[in-house]
């Protein structure tokens, strides 16, 4: 790992000794903790290669090692038949306080080693404030800035154990759609039992202008593959008269939005609520321009539905995505032949009261309707692996005692409201356990989640870090037995300028 380790920028805010004893905590073990991310990113845990399934197990009993350090009684590593391991862990010494279950990863996505140009995606380097490295923001960081907040927690008011009962799930399978995470639920839904979720694969809006996420879009994957001729074909010798599947399936993608940027999957918005005035307001409240948009998602030009901000598009309305078009010669030289298959791999992104058995069967019904006669085709839909949409109930304290302990973490006032235009299992594990989910990740969308040359910011882990630590007294102070109860947290804070 690279040497370029420099102090943090976390804000000393003239709050109590309790706010900056975390941030004091967290600068003086800042090596120690980056040390700790590069030991787990060099552990290529990629759950979508069978090939490393030894590294998904080598990643989740580093983790429970080091939840044992950290002072968790209960560390156990669970695995269902066929599955990658997951890690539970339990510290309930809290009676009469709120249980939270903590949600996350610690698989990773695929990588193509040829387009990591600024670094490798298991050798973790450290420069310019940021990590790189792949799983360093999706989501080992993610998980880490728990464990870093929780000490300092500890470490600032001098105790033994959190003041709520705390229980963590990281599984080893989401970036494959978590396919055993259902049956995980189930056989240990005693062990899981919570008054609150808190899922931690979750993007930030930015450092500098902290968001309270408040939901996420679902998602249904599907292929399409496409039969012309009976074998590739001499080009010449047929063409023009020989159907092509590639040309007909440029034909279908085409009608896929409609002039406005609507997808016109038949009755696809018949479900899809607008936006109230007050979350409307508190998106847009957001610090938001094209330019910073494009620059820090590196994605040339904005386009998708009229009527709508950038916004709103990406977190609150659904979507159709090509993800993957296959047909012909796509490596080599072209043969000059016409193919006998092309194929499309593609996800529908599902907004809040879209049902994802119900796109599949508007998908199902628009292929039929609009593609060639001159083909045939298959249409293969994954509701096994879909994702639910899922928002917070609005009215949750849960979610005022994360918005304080934000504004201390963050040193910034609340700049609005968000969700994630990605999905999760947030609804199955809200449907599993009886219990509601919030959202805190230290993502930003620049961190090239999924792509070459990942990277987690430094600061805004620290910071997310401190949020954690403030978080667990207020949640304390605000809950108890699950229920709702006046606090002196409730109070106004006023949060001091940076």
């Amino acid at each position: 790992m690279g040497s370029d380790i420099r102090a943090p920028s976390l804000i000393v805010m003239t709050a109590d000794g309790g706010d900056e004893a975390v941030r004091r905590f967290l600068r003086e073990c800042l090596e120690e903790f980056l040390r700790e991310l590069g030991d787990w990113v060099r552990i290529a845990s990629v759950s979508s290669e069978p090939e490393h399934g030894m590294d998904l197990l080598r990643s989740a009993n580093w983790l429970t090692g080091r939840l044992r350090e950290i002072g968790f009684p209960s560390v156990e590593l669970w695995q269902t038949e066929d599955g990658a391991p997951a890690v539970h862990a339990a510290w309930c010494e809290a009676p009469g306080a709120p249980t939270v279950l903590v949600y996350s990863h610690h698989d990773v996505r695929a990588v193509r080693t040829d387009v990591w140009g600024e670094s490798l995606p298991f050798e973790p380097q450290v420069r310019d404030g940021k990590m790189y490295g792949r799983g360093a923001s999706d989501a080992k960081g993610q998980i880490l800035a728990h464990l870093w907040g929780l000490r300092a927690h500890l470490s600032a008011d001098g105790r033994d154990a959190p003041p709520v009962n705390l229980k963590l799930l990281i599984e080893g399978e989401e970036e494959i759609g978590s396919p055993h995470l259902a049956a995980l639920l189930a056989d240990h839904r005693d062990e899981l039992d919570a008054d609150l979720i808190m899922m931690s694969d979750t993007l930030l809006w930015s450092r500098e202008a902290p968001a309270l996420c408040t939901g996420l879009r679902g998602m249904l994957s599907a292929k399409l593959e496409v039969f012309g001729p009976y074998r590739d074909i001499h080009s010449g010798t047929v063409s023009g008269v020989a159907p092509n599947p590639c040309a007909e399936l440029c034909k279908l993608l085409a009608q896929l939005y409609d002039e406005h940027g609507r997808v016109t999957l038949p009755g696809f918005y018949d479900r899809v609520i607008e936006l109230s005035p007050q979350e409307r307001d508190a998106i847009n409240a957001l610090p938001y321009s094209d330019e910073d948009w494009l620059e820090r998602t590196e994605t040339r030009t904005v386009g998708g539905e009229d009527g709508y901000s950038v916004l709103e598009r990406v977190w609150t309305r659904p979507a159709a995505e090509i993800l993957a078009f296959i047909g012909g010669d796509p490596d080599g030289p072209s043969r000059g032949a016409i193919a006998s298959v092309a194929s499309v791999d593609m996800n529908l992104r599902l907004v809040p009261e879209q049902k994802a058995a119900e796109a599949a069967e508007q998908l199902k019904r628009w292929v039929a309707e609009r593609i060639s006669d001159k083909v045939v085709y298959e249409l293969s839909i994954s509701l096994e692996a879909a994702q639910e949409p899922y928002r917070t109930p609005p009215d949750h304290p849960a979610l005022e005692a994360l918005g304080r302990a934000m504004e201390r973490g963050f040193g910034a006032p609340l700049a609005g409201q968000m969700r994630n235009g990605g999905g999760g299992p947030a609804s199955l594990l809200s449907d599993a356990l009886g219990a509601p989910v919030i959202f805190f990740g230290t993502g930003l969308p620049q961190d090239r989640w999924h792509d070459s040359d990942e990277r987690a910011d430094i600061d805004t882990l620290l910071k997310g870090s401190a949020t954690m630590a403030f978080f667990w007294p207020e949640l304390a102070e605000t809950l108890t037995d699950g229920q709702a109860r006046p606090s002196r947290a409730q109070a106004v804070r006023k949060t001091p300028s940076p």
